[in-house]
Order: structure tokens, then sequence, then C-alpha cells
């Protein structure tokens, strides 16, 4: 009997101690990025457990639906020759974008990142070896996202890396965890098409009419930039929406605005 209470207590000790080891062991589930298109160029929505885990561990995928502003980012997994011409465009239209790179971009292209940079935009982690956050070791995700962090720092003097992109968008609550324990804030999209596959390009109408048909109040589009079309149709995308009353905003912005709508 009283080594029965003795283990009893013993329990209520070690939870009391060390809460976090029992009460919050995180689900590993994969799950992978999806969103839900809706007509008449209406925002999107996503799948109920995608949107209650955002809210629980600061993530988001869509802006302020109730405002016509939209968010352009990029996933830079390797440079195609288009980015030069995309930072053209942003420049000559004074619209700002996220980039999120890996650990290829920023060995290979530290002057893009620099310009990216000086220009104003952002730049987000994307990993170094764009794995599966799901099937990777916690030390490891670690690891991936610090080796980015790291040389992003070594080439631009800058430690304002706080925005991640899931490689593939495939996620789990234990990375949304971790991740956020390293000081990230995960950013998936809510306007997206293919492409990425540089041997299937379409042309420059393709993508501007896949952009558009597409697009909605809050967007954040993921776009890749080793496609040509997106190169060649970006500046009559924004064109476009600027004449129907949309303006560009900064991943800063939204989160900013969430941060103020928290108080």
């Amino acid at each position: 009997m009283k080594k029965i209470q003795f283990l009893m207590l013993f329990s209520f000790v070690f939870l009391m101690i060390f809460p976090h080891s029992i009460t919050e062991a995180y689900s590993n589930k994969e799950l992978r990025w999806s969103f839900n298109r809706q007509p008449n160029n209406q925002p999107a929505t996503t799948e109920p457990i995608y949107e209650e885990l955002l809210n629980k561990y600061g993530g988001f995928y869509i802006g302020d639906t109730d405002k016509k502003e939209v968010y352009i980012t990029f996933d830079n997994g390797y440079e195609n020759g288009y980015t030069p011409v995309i930072l053209d465009v942003l420049k000559e239209k004074e619209v700002p974008a996220a980039f999120f790179v890996t650990g290829h971009y920023l060995l290979e292209e530290a002057g893009l990142i620099k310009r990216m940079v000086d220009e104003g935009h952002i730049v987000g982690n994307h990993s170094w070896h764009h794995p599966s956050l799901v099937e990777v070791s916690d030390e490891r995700l670690k690891r991936e996202l610090e080796k980015v962090k790291v040389k992003y720092e070594e080439i631009t003097g800058r430690n304002d890396m706080v925005y991640l992109r899931p490689p593939r968008g495939v996620f789990s609550e234990r990375s949304l965890a971790l991740s956020k324990e390293e000081g990230y804030v995960n950013v998936f999209w809510s306007l997206a098409y293919k492409d990425w596959e540089i041997d299937n390009q379409k042309g420059k109408q393709y993508a501007y009419d896949k952009i558009m048909e597409r697009v909605h109040p809050g967007a954040i589009m993921l776009l890749h930039s080793v496609s040509k079309d997106n190169a060649e149709a970006l500046g009559d995308v924004i064109d476009e929406l600027k004449k129907q009353g949309y303006k560009f905003k900064s991943l800063d912005d939204h989160l900013l605005s969430k941060k103020i709508e928290q108080f």
C-alpha cells in the first residue's frame, strides 16, 4: 500500500515539475497543405484542422479577407535565371515580396540574396536540404532551420529571418510546434498553380490567366521563381490588380496586424 502511495506521489510531483514531457506530446501525423478555391475570386479556405493548428501555433495562409490586399511570395529552391527579372519588375512597380530560400540557394546566389534585402524584400527559411520536416528528428529539424539562418546572417549581416515555409507544404503539429519554439512563423498560401515544371511552361498568358482567376482579397500567392511564365507575366498581373484596387502588402504587415488583434 505504501509503495502504491509513493508511486502516486512521485507521479504527481513529476507532472508538476515536468508538465511538458507528458502533457504536451505533439502529434507527428503527416499533413499536406491544401486549400479550397472558391468561385468568383472569393477567398480560399482550408481544412478546419489546418486552420486550428495554424491558429494554435501562430502560422497563417491568408491575409485579411475583408480587404483588397495581396501578398506575393516565391519559393526559391534553386536559380533558373529569372529572379533578376522578377526583382526588376518588383522594383519598378514598388511591390514587396517574400523569397523562401534553401541552403543551395544561399550558397550559390549570395548576390541575389543581398539584392532582395537591399530592395526591401523578405527572405524566409525553406530549410537547408528541403526535407520533409515531419520525417526528420527534432535535432535535424532544428539544424535544417539554423543553417539557413546562420548563412543568411553571414551574407546580409541581418538577424531578421522569422518566416518559414515547410518544404512541399508537408507539416505536422510537431513541426509547427518545434519551428515556433525556434522563433518561426509558418507561412502557407491561398493561391497557387502548377508553375514549377520548367520543361512544361505554357506561356505568359497562361500564367497571367491562372493567377487572375484565383486571386482574392487577402491572397498569399505562392509562385516559383524558376518559372519563365511567372517572370514574364508578373508585371501585367501587378498592373491589373492595382487597377482593380488591390494593394500589395508585406508579410510583416500581416504579422503586425495579427499581433495588434491579440491585444
